[in-house]
């Protein structure tokens, strides 16, 4: 009779000290149902996504490489989207053009320094990559977004540097269209299931 008592009492002693008592409290975020409490818990979103089937191993090595390229690039990509965000806020209170050209050509000599020998180092895919991610992130092209913070000129000179190299900064991103693969892989990147 002595051995349940005593068990029962250790079994509490270790769930005490297992489980400290604000651990045990209720949280605000209950229900009483029928007399029961029952716990509310907020759950993320899931995103299923189907398998993707390929034909022959070829398809399936250029699939792998494209998230290869994508993973590589899209962190890129939201720090342009945040950056841009954040220097049209700083830009919106210089009231000076004179002033905001300064601020400018000393932010582009920052992200230089700061990224300019990685970004050389993408690859041509990876680089068309960057810019529909950054339509995507942005809602605008590249060249609009030069073209907005640096001006008509320079814009015209880089999309025809850019256009030597083969690229368009003015590619538009079409997530119901040609883009469709890559939003697949960015939904999938964001949820965490690549």
């Amino acid at each position: 009779m002595k051995q349940p008592i005593l068990f029962l009492l250790l079994f509490l002693f270790i769930i005490s000290k297992a489980f400290p008592q604000d651990t045990l409290k209720p949280t605000n975020q209950t229900q009483v149902v029928d007399g029961d409490t029952l716990t509310l818990v907020d759950l993320n979103a899931v995103m299923i996504f189907p398998p993707v089937k390929f034909d022959n191993k070829r398809q399936a090595v250029r699939f792998d490489r494209l998230v290869y390229n994508i993973k590589k690039v899209y962190p890129y990509a939201k720090l342009a989207g945040e950056r841009l965000k954040y220097y049209k806020t700083v830009l919106d209170t210089i009231p000076l053009e004179k002033a905001r050209k300064i601020y400018m050509k000393k932010a582009e000599k920052e992200l230089q320094l700061k990224f300019g020998d990685q970004i050389k180092d993408l690859t041509y895919s990876q680089g068309k990559i960057l810019i529909k991610l950054i339509y995507r992130e942005t809602g605008n092209s590249t060249y609009d977004i030069v073209k907005e913070l640096r001006g008509g000129f320079t814009a015209f000179i880089w999309q025809t540097l850019a256009r030597i190299f083969g690229y368009d900064l003015r590619t538009a991103y079409e997530p119901e269209g040609n883009d469709q693969v890559i939003e697949q892989i960015v939904l999938m990147i964001e949820s965490g299931a690549l």
